[in-house]
């Protein structure tokens, strides 16, 4: 199992701990409320993430191996699922981060319980973050 793949299965059982969605609404936003400071200097149209309701920011580069990313939003749920996605895919090989599906998305029930506009953007985001490892596997 990849390492990716073991971080959505840990999600998942995250997530069972839970009894209704209200419960998981907030620990998605005490998720969000755990992300890194992110720099003023990157808040700009180039990290910009088109589709989003909220304002979201997502910057990446190589470290190494793995590609790095640091994002944030202005938005508390919006920010708790910048924190999902970087659970399963930040400090990845590019390729890896390319193979694996957003399976969690259907087994969350994230499809169904965010609001359109949220999951519209909540696919935004990860569109982003396939293009930049996409691009970093061609070179």
């Amino acid at each position: 199992m990849t390492p990716s793949a073991q971080a959505q299965q840990e999600l998942l059982e995250e997530f069972d701990m839970f009894d209704n969605w209200m419960d998981r609404y907030q620990y998605i936003i005490d998720l969000g409320k755990l992300l890194p400071a992110f720099p003023e200097e990157w808040k700009n149209s180039e990290t910009r993430v088109d589709g989003c309701q909220s304002n979201v920011w997502l910057h990446s580069e190589m470290r190494g191996e793995a590609l790095h990313f640091d994002a944030i939003s202005d938005a508390a749920i919006v920010s708790g699922l910048i924190a999902i996605l970087m659970r399963i895919y930040n400090d990845r090989p590019p390729q890896e981060i390319v193979d694996t599906p957003p399976d969690f998305f259907a087994e969350l029930g994230l499809d169904q319980h965010l609001s359109p506009t949220r999951s519209n953007g909540l696919h935004a985001m990860l569109e982003r973050i396939k293009t930049s490892a996409q691009r970093e596997v061609m070179g």
